[in-house]
């Protein structure tokens, strides 16, 4: 079902699934085209939530899915803004971040974040900067205010913010099993977000729904 959620810069569409009580997830998809590459599997992972009974909401940011602001009009804060009052008007107690969602969540008021392989934002700039790169783009020191990158204007005050922010601490964290960093649970399986197109893979949502799952009865226990 679609629904909206009103935030100080006007108002936005957002995904709801699964049941109309209690508890309630807010989804935070990754920035830029990792979230092209990973909606659908995070629509599937909302599909298993319901299934164990438990409602979530997937936000439209400004600058982002059919938000009518232009991405060259984002801000860090702005995004926090928003999804702070997704959450509120969603009655989320919960939130799950994928990636460099895990920089959005910060602000909401929540009883409990989950991440999936959370990114730091200088890692994502760095990222963003050999994509420019390899396109042909400019090595980051014109003078320009906004770049372009994947199809996307960006200002770069947007990647100067983006670069010093860092996922919220205390979050239960799951990463892929080839990733060397921390974390709660360690998983087997193929990054999404690296693939040249949006895919899916439904064991894995199965997988990370559980884990949600349990997480939020540990919590609410």
């Amino acid at each position: 079902m679609i629904d909206h959620y009103d935030w100080a810069g006007g108002r936005e569409a957002m995904i709801r699934l699964g049941p109309a009580d209690r508890p309630v997830v807010i989804v935070a998809l990754p920035l830029f085209e990792e979230a092209n590459r990973t909606r659908t599997f995070v629509v599937t992972m909302m599909r298993a939530l319901a299934e164990r009974g438990i409602a979530s909401v997937l936000p439209d940011l400004p600058g982002t899915g059919e938000s009518a602001v232009a991405t060259v009009d984002a801000t860090l804060e702005g995004w926090r803004s928003a999804f702070a009052a997704a959450a509120l008007a969603a009655g989320a107690q919960y939130g799950v971040a994928i990636r460099s969602g895990a920089l959005i969540d910060r602000s909401a008021d929540l009883d409990g974040r989950w991440h999936f392989a959370p990114q730091p934002g200088a890692t994502l700039v760095r990222e963003l900067d050999r994509v420019r790169q390899a396109a042909g783009g400019d090595s980051g020191a014109s003078a320009d205010s906004v770049v372009e990158i994947a199809g996307n204007r960006l200002p770069r005050d947007l990647l100067g913010e983006i670069g010093a922010a860092r996922p919220a601490e205390g979050a239960r964290t799951l990463r892929l099993a080839s990733d060397a960093q921390p974390a709660d649970r360690k998983i087997e399986a193929a990054p999404l977000w690296r693939r040249a197109e949006p895919d899916n893979d439904p064991p894995l949502a199965q997988t990370l729904a559980n884990d949600i799952a349990e997480w939020i009865a540990r919590c609410e226990g």
